[in-house]
């Protein structure tokens, strides 16, 4: 069954007028497993609820309880919500948990926009525009924006997107601008695919993966945080042609026993550092990468070099990147990887000043590692247009 929402004024007929966000829930609770609500070019408004979350997404007890409160949510059960399209269906939460998804295997969301959420006292509240807890959504084309509300007494802002336990989330095509913490963070047990997103303007990490979380996380760009891609506690993150630029302290960051697969991403302007191996438990891959620029502000969190090793050098291999132009050099706490294991220092010839593709004589063309190759089977490039995951 598709249900549409939407007020045909031109006619008189109204086929459903909603015009208040305790509507929408009341249709979200009527509707059945696997119904589709179709929703007009409306703004709906939530009449937030308080309730008991039993669970604590990042306390070191996950059995700590927490007061928090939800705009709409979806509960034991699937649902398709389809805007009319990303800038006019709006969905304004009220609340801290603003879309929340408990218990639904198979849900998806698309072409509208999340906004309005309201900061709970609770500091220990997951807090973010949707939450997604042992369950199973898409999300697509949709705009997380201006979640900005604060309190004084409370540390944490609101988020983009947060993974709970047992979540498997698809993030594709959205726009994650203006929330006051992470954009995307995964919490014990979530699982998420990442894909061509821009993520700007927040607190926290653009992309933070913690507690046993995993993500991939494929040609987003991340920006105006705090920092850009952090793996945190014993999680598994993939990062490979990803944007990252302009936080204010690392771009990437590898901390606990996290493992990190770093490949064919840019890391430039950052605020200190722009590749940090963070702890000495940590491991993985950092390969064909350009780091760049990186080192605009005072010491914050890192030194300003381009790569910055805290770890063991042995855990990690480093190979086929290009670290160059660093305000405080390319390398700190490890010995200078220039010209081995083919490492490079010298200008990518980047084609502009914000265009990351390669002019023809760029260093960085055909410079890869030579088991990765570009989509036609030529050894990868370096940076974001290089590998199978490459930016067309």
């Amino acid at each position: 069954m598709i249900v549409t929402f939407f007020f045909v004024q031109s006619t008189g007929a109204a086929i459903l007028n909603v015009q208040r966000g305790s509507d929408l829930q009341i249709m979200i609770d009527f509707a059945g497993n696997g119904d589709t609500l179709a929703l007009g070019p409306v703004t709906y408004e939530a009449e937030p609820a308080g309730f008991t979350d039993p669970l604590c997404g990042n306390c070191l007890n996950p059995n700590t309880e927490v007061t928090a409160s939800y705009g709409f949510v979806i509960r034991d059960k699937s649902l398709t919500l389809i805007g009319s399209n990303r800038e006019r269906t709006r969905l304004v939460t009220n609340a801290g948990y603003g879309l929340y998804f408990e218990n639904s295997p198979d849900s998806r969301v698309t072409s509208l926009t999340v906004t309005g959420g309201k900061r709970d006292g609770d500091g220990d509240a997951t807090d973010a525009a949707i939450v997604v807890r042992n369950s199973r959504v898409s999300i697509e084309k949709v705009d997380i924006v201006d979640n900005d509300h604060r309190i004084d007494s409370v540390v944490v802002g609101i988020g983009g997107i947060f993974g709970r336990e047992g979540a498997d989330i698809t993030i594709r095509d959205c726009r994650i601008i203006n929330n006051q913490w992470d954009g995307v963070a995964l919490y014990r047990g979530a699982v998420a695919v990442i894909t061509d997103c821009l993520i700007k303007d927040g607190r926290g990490a653009g992309i933070g993966v913690t507690w046993d979380a995993t993500c991939l996380a494929f040609r987003n760009e991340i920006t105006d945080y705090w920092k850009g891609i952090g793996a945190f506690g014993t999680s598994w993150v993939v990062a490979r042609n990803n944007l990252v630029h302009d936080n204010l302290g690392w771009g990437i960051i590898a901390s606990g026993q996290s493992h990190m697969d770093v490949v064919n991403n840019v890391v430039h302007h950052n605020g200190n550092c722009g590749i940090a191996p963070w702890s000495t438990e940590s491991r993985g891959r950092i390969v064909n990468n350009i780091v760049t620029a990186n080192g605009w502000r005072d010491y914050f969190v890192c030194p300003c070099v381009g790569v910055w090793n805290y770890g063991d050098w042995a855990k990690w291999h480093f190979t086929n990147n290009i670290v160059w132009n660093n305000k405080d050099g390319e390398y700190e706490a490890i010995w200078d990887q220039t010209g081995l294991h083919g490492n490079l220092s010298e200008d990518p010839l980047f084609v502009g000043d914000g265009d990351f593709h390669l002019q023809e004589g760029s260093p960085a063309r055909h410079a890869g590692d030579t088991l990765i190759y570009n989509l036609d089977g030529s050894v990868s490039h370096i940076g974001l247009y290089g590998g199978p995951q490459a930016i067309q």
